[in-house]
């Protein structure tokens, strides 16, 4: 609102509201003196005219009556007048009709109406005697209307008084406004003025003092800033001078600048191919060196040059760790790591890193274990290179610091919110827990620092470089996760990361195996390794029997250690498997344990551990067959062949050659070599049939690897789809994914791992190079052990949260107190048919009794959960007793936990 309106509604606004509020009053006031005055008028006469009424009406003087009614009309000014006798009757009656008229008489000597516009008047005549009734009495309206029209006069004379007063108010506003708001206006234009750049006007000084002091501030500061102004543009002048200087300075910078960036590229460059190159020629000794170590660990030693032997591999191995850590660590730091999308299946990368690790671990007689959660999907895409180097890292760390107990590794969704936003991508949660020595609160502070360990005595006594953490991190934040840790000293230590993958076209696992529901009786004293192979036993289609069912049972599964093969275990252990009437399959912690160990009487099998899902698959369908009646004595199944597989090794170094060609030494095998690429494309010329498989050496002088594939392939034929292996030392990542796109089906890396080769010749050949060998360990005695799942297990609950009892009692606790509400929900959705309600409730369920220490409970909704997402609400209804009852056995045990914990 601008001033001059609030000036004129000031100076008019406020008399016109004490005005209309005086008159306001003055009518009201005006109004209830008038009804007052008429109200004793009426009393008065009446009380004058009833005594001379009942006078004349004594007299029976008509006439009178007649004049006395008149008068009193005439006087109070009434609308209707009417004289009663005592019966009612009407004796006189002047003015208009009544508007209503009563013929009881009334019960007081005077009454008023004045609640309507018509007044109604009842007055008794007066008796004789203070006890006799009234003689009759008078009936009169009364229009006041009068009243309301004087009312309204009045009303007319203020709205016209107000009018007049308007008008004068509106002109004395008007002229006040005006002078006060004329000098602001020219204040206003002159600033305006000097907004635009127009510094020349100056305002004329007005009459009155604060308009005076306002024009003379404002011409003030038209000549501050006009002298600014002529300032500004001297410095601006002279800035521009300045710039222009410093501009061609910067040019002659960025030219230095753009040279010493080209030098860099190219000193970069050369960094980079010093890198693959020594990488390459500290490699190619390397790999020599370790398999000769290794060959010469299987000829005969003395104890004291076996023991020389192990500080030379060992050396080695520590030498090869630190290249490929400095070599990551400096593409990492150049930002120069591309990471690679392809189809991953999360079970077959688990066990082929724990595969690589078993050896060490069963050499310390430690449970190595993989766990891969149905709810994974699979295929997922990612980089399984990197992946497969995190969890390498990961899991040696693991199996080095830990002396005795377990190292598992599980996998499983994450189940957090932000992980279920996106319905394209499946996060999942990665750990690798240990039993190991653990580490304090600073240890974990600078544990992910470059070159650094927990303690200064660890690189001499475990080895490494210190940089196997730092790449891993930098590696999985690389592909979207982070990494967290979580140790106490002396108990273990938990590395746990998320993966946030690629899943469009992935899906529930299928079953490795369908079984027709056989009684499998399973003797395992590891908790979860017996968890993990009763559960895939269920997932199926088999059923788990106790020990005292044996002769039910059509297969014994028996998990074996070091100390199982040493009395009084090993008899206990061998007087089980002779009373049983079933084939054995013997599942064994080591490398050293045969099947001639143990006696079997009805045949079976023995395969060593860690044991993947489709060896197992394998080796229970062989046995519940019994295809195979008599006893396997190698820890995976030996393929057969009916004539020896080809095998040309290419490879310019001698040493190279040599070692490929005895570790490829076998029954089956028969292996040529070439020392070039020429010579390579020779033998192929000379073979009547391609190879089977071809191990390339990439860097070789006359013709690369690639460049020998290549003129392979052109050969035509068989040998188009001859299947080449790259050998080399190193291979960055662009260099590798090369490879694969010029034909090679794999790469392996110098030097060359005995359990990788054998992955890759199981792979391509079908054929096992190391089967086990019969050598008699001795341990200590097996425990007594039942397969019945316990409903409590507060060692297990306090193993899994890395607590106490006392809090796995608490969370345990915690959980029965939710069942009763948890089985409502499930019953609900049971009910309604509601599918994806009922694997919520039982998600929450299986994610709250996984860590509770709850072991019946958590195998049975692990199963429900798996069925529901496999087959829907159909499949999951045959296990809803056995959940119920689950349950209901569980919140049993609530007042022997309360008991306990008082």
């Amino acid at each position: 609102m601008s001033l001059s309106t609030r000036l004129v509604v000031t100076l008019m606004g406020i008399p016109l509201t004490v005005y209309a509020a005086m008159a306001l009053l003055f009518v009201i006031h005006n109004d209830g003196k008038s009804k007052r005055l008429l109200n004793e008028r009426l009393i008065d006469s009446s009380e004058i005219a009833a005594p001379l009424l009942f006078q004349a009406l004594s007299d029976n003087d008509a006439a009178t009556l007649d004049q006395i009614a008149k008068r009193f009309v005439e006087q109070v000014e009434l609308r209707s007048m009417t004289l009663y006798d005592d019966q009612g009757h009407q004796l006189v009656s002047l003015g208009r009709s009544p508007l209503s008229a009563s013929l009881d008489a009334p019960e007081e000597d005077f009454q008023l109406n004045d609640q309507a516009p018509v007044w109604q008047l009842t007055k008794a005549l007066p008796a004789l005697k203070t006890d006799d009734i009234s003689p009759g009495w008078i009936s009169a309206e009364i229009d006041t209307r009068v009243l309301q029209l004087e009312q309204y006069r009045w009303i007319a004379i203020f709205s016209l008084g107000g009018l007049v007063l308007g008008l004068g108010l509106f002109l004395v506003a008007y002229v006040v406004t005006r002078f006060a708001t004329y000098p602001l206006e020219e204040a206003n234009q002159a600033l305006y003025r000097l907004s635009r750049g127009d510094y020349r006007f100056a305002l004329t000084p007005p009459d009155t003092d604060e308009h005076r002091d306002l024009a003379d501030n404002i011409n003030t500061l038209a000549n501050n800033m006009q002298r600014a102004q002529h300032d500004m543009q001297a410095q601006i002048e002279q800035a521009t001078s300045e710039l222009q200087e410093s501009m061609e300075t910067i040019e002659e910078q960025n030219i230095k600048l753009d040279l010493a960036h080209r030098s860099a590229l190219r000193a970069n460059a050369v960094k980079s191919e010093f890198l693959a190159n020594m990488s390459h020629e500290i490699r190619t000794p390397l790999n020599g060196i370790i398999g000769f170590c290794r060959l010469l660990g299987r000829s005969t030693l003395e104890e004291r040059q076996q023991e020389w032997l192990q500080h030379v591999h060992r050396a080695c191995d520590n030498l090869l760790m630190l290249v490929n850590d400095v070599l990551d660590f400096s593409r990492l730091e150049a930002n120069q790591l591309i990471l690679e999308k392809t189809n991953i299946d999360m079970v077959g990368l688990v066990e082929e890193v724990i595969g690589l690790y078993a050896p060490e671990a069963q050499r310390k007689q430690l449970q190595i274990l993989g766990m891969v959660y149905d709810d994974v999907p699979t295929p997922v895409q990612g980089d399984p290179l990197r992946i497969r180097q995190v969890l390498s890292n990961l899991i040696s760390n693991a199996v080095k610091f830990t002396q005795q107990g377990e190292v598992i590794v599980r996998v499983m969704l994450d189940d957090s919110g932000d992980a279920l936003k996106d319905s394209h991508r499946a996060v999942l949660r990665i750990s690798v827990s240990d039993t190991g020595i653990g580490l304090s609160e600073e240890q974990q502070q600078q544990l992910f620092r470059a070159f650094s360990q927990a303690k200064p005595s660890h690189s001499r006594e475990f080895g490494g470089s210190g940089l196997g953490l730092n790449i891993c991190r930098q590696l999985i934040q690389r592909m979207g996760g982070d990494i967290e840790l979580k140790s106490t000293q002396g108990e273990g230590t938990t590395f746990s990361f998320t993966l946030s993958l690629l899943a469009n076209h992935a899906g529930s696992r299928p079953h490795e195996l369908s079984l027709a529901s056989p009684a499998i009786c399973l003797l395992e004293r590891h908790t979860p390794t017996r968890f993990m192979l009763e559960h895939l036993i269920q997932r199926w289609g088999g059923q788990i029997m106790p020990i005292s069912a044996l002769d039910q049972c059509r297969l014994l599964v028996v998990g074996v250690t070091l100390e199982d093969c040493q009395p009084p275990n090993h008899a206990e252990l061998e007087s089980i498997i002779q009373s049983a009437p079933c084939p054995t399959l013997i599942l064994a912690n080591s490398q050293d344990i045969d099947a001639r160990t143990f006696h079997l009487p009805r045949g079976g099998q023995l395969v060593c551990k860690p044991v993947g899902r489709d060896s197992l698959a394998r080796a229970l369908q062989q046995q519940l067959s019994k295809r195979t009646p008599e006893i396997s004595s190698s820890c995976v199944d030996k393929n057969v062949f009916s004539q020896a597989r080809s095998v040309l090794i290419v490879d310019d170094n001698t040493s190279n050659r040599e070692l490929l060609q005895t570790l490829l030494e076998h029954d089956d095998i028969q292996v040529t070599t070439a020392d070039s690429g020429t010579q390579a494309l020779t033998r192929a010329r000379e073979t009547n049939a391609a190879f089977d498989l071809i191990l390339m050496d990439i860097r070789m002088p006359d013709m690369s690897g690639v460049q020998t594939l290549q003129a392979i392939h052109r050969l035509g034929g068989s040998w188009t789809s001859c299947p080449v292996v790259a050998v080399t030392a190193h291979a960055l990542h662009q260099e590798r994914q090369e490879w694969l796109d010029a034909g090679m089906q794999d790469v392996l890396i110098k030097p060359v791992n005995e359990r990788q080769l054998d992955q890759l010749v199981q792979r391509f050949l079908g054929i096992h190079l190391y089967p086990a060998t019969a050598n008699a360990p001795s341990a200590e005695g097996l425990p007594g052990q039942s397969t019945a799942l316990p409903i409590i297990d507060l060692e297990l609950g306090a193993q899994l949260i890395r607590g106490d009892e006392d809090t796995a009692r608490q969370q345990l606790t915690a959980l029965i107190d939710t069942l009763g509400e948890t089985q409502r929900r499930i019953a609900l959705a049971l009910d309604e048919e509601d599918e994806q309600a009922l694997l919520d409730a039982v998600h929450y369920l299986n994610g709250s009794s996984r860590y509770c220490g709850a072991p019946e409970l958590a195998l049975l909704v692990e199963t429900l959960e798996t069925r529901i997402r496999t087959g829907g609400i159909e499949d999951a209804r045959p296990l809803m007793e056995d959940l119920y009852a689950s349950i209901e056995r569980l919140r049993d045990e609530r007042e022997h936990l309360k008991r306990a914990r008082e």
